[in-house]
């Protein structure tokens, strides 16, 4: 079978055999504060694509308790915490992954695509479109919960793939930031979530929804390379770093930019949450 590697469309998808898949549903409400972080978990159980696990952000994608560490607020997994995930869907060498959410891949899907990544696991999708177009195809769905037989994983992160270190990223000379949130946001205008609003300074502004077309499906790769290239200029793509506010939706723009050829960008893992820990790290507001 064709290994899938960034995106995937929902009929192909349709066609593949389900027994050389495994399907994540990561359908999860990234919210302000008084959210409900459970809500996606009662969609995939009310209705999902046949075959589908569920991917919980918080308990499987993310480790809370780390967050007092000054690490974002939704701090990576360890690799051994993500490997018992594996193990627990049934995952094994060689199996395709492919992810989704109902944002357009933009919030869990991309952050599940980027975590297999860092295991060195080449075989993983995100769903184009996500839920919203399996359904607007037609397609079949299932209610209740997915078990599968569960396997034994033990994977390592590639750690130059990542940045955690504050310092090393205020330190930072030939690597360019790109900022994923929502130009207000961006600017310090409005911040309904972290401590302060605004970005680190001589980061760069693009949102993850100019990744997405009207019918919330990923633009061309010719388009979304158009856009980085006028965005990073001659900056290597592996000397770009995104961020947004918790390292989740910079994962789009990653996910992006490896979609349109641009290969080898890197996560700042804390992103603004984990900056902004800290009061006395400088703020830049436009």
């Amino acid at each position: 079978m064709t290994a899938y590697t960034s995106l995937i469309d929902v009929r192909t998808l349709a066609a593949l055999p389900p027994r050389e898949l495994l399907i994540v549903d990561c359908r999860f409400e990234l919210a302000v504060a008084g959210g409900d972080p459970d809500k996606g978990e009662r969609a995939y159980r009310e209705g999902h694509i046949p075959g589908a696990v569920y991917a919980h952000l918080d308990r499987d994608l993310s480790d809370l308790s780390r967050k007092s560490e000054g690490l974002g607020r939704h701090p990576m997994p360890s690799a051994q915490a993500f490997s018992a995930v594996l193990s627990r869907w049934g995952w094994h060498p060689g199996l395709q992954v492919v992810a989704y959410d109902a944002a357009g891949g933009a919030l869990a899907a991309a952050r599940l695509w980027w975590l297999l990544r860092l295991a060195g696991i080449r075989e993983a999708a995100v769903l184009d479109g996500g839920f919203q177009a399996w359904q607007a195809a037609g397609l079949p769905l299932e209610a209740g919960e997915v078990t599968r037989e569960p396997g034994e994983v033990a994977l390592h992160f590639d750690a130059s793939q990542y940045i955690v270190d504050h310092r090393a990223l205020a330190e930072r000379t030939r690597e360019l930031l790109i900022d994923a949130r929502a130009a207000p946001r961006y600017r310090g205008e409005v911040e309904p979530i972290d401590r302060v609003g605004g970005h680190v300074p001589g980061a760069l502004n693009r949102p993850y929804a100019d990744n997405l077309d009207a019918q919330g499906l990923y633009k061309s790769r010719q388009q979304l390379r158009d856009d980085f290239a006028a965005l990073i200029g001659d900056t290597a793509p592996a000397q770009v770093v995104h961020m947004c506010g918790s390292g989740v939706t910079a994962c789009h723009n990653l996910l992006a930019m490896e979609y349109a050829g641009l290969e080898g960008s890197r996560l700042y893992a804390p992103s603004w949450s984990g900056w902004v820990s800290d009061p006395t790290r400088p703020v830049e507001k436009t």
